[in-house]
């Protein structure tokens, strides 16, 4: 038994197709650049030790910037061990070292 003929579906009136804008030849489209944060992680650590409590922008900002510096002291104190020991790599024990001298 013979199928009947399939005819080509209407086209749909005000289809709706995504209007692409041309980009002139000198044009290149401005990209955000990233701003790097320990912000996420912040709130992972709160919400596992205070599921109910929040955190303001400011005082976000404030642990964001504390982060910063304690990884910047531990680094740098580690380095300074690494260069002692005349070692060219920062382990986990320079990292360890590092923390006991820093952190009472």
């Amino acid at each position: 038994m013979p199928e009947p003929a399939k005819s080509a579906p209407a086209p749909k009136k005000g289809s709706k197709k995504a209007v692409t804008k041309t980009q002139k030849k000198g044009d290149k489209k401005r990209r955000r650049s990233r701003k790097e944060s320990y912000s996420i992680y912040v709130y992972k650590v709160l919400k596992q030790v205070h599921p109910d409590n929040g955190i303001s922008y400011k005082a976000m900002g404030i642990m964001n910037s504390f982060v910063n510096d304690i990884f910047e002291r531990i680094a740098g104190e580690a380095s300074r061990l690494a260069h002692y020991n005349k070692r060219s790599t920062i382990t986990s024990r320079e990292i360890q070292t590092a923390v006991r001298l820093l952190l009472p």
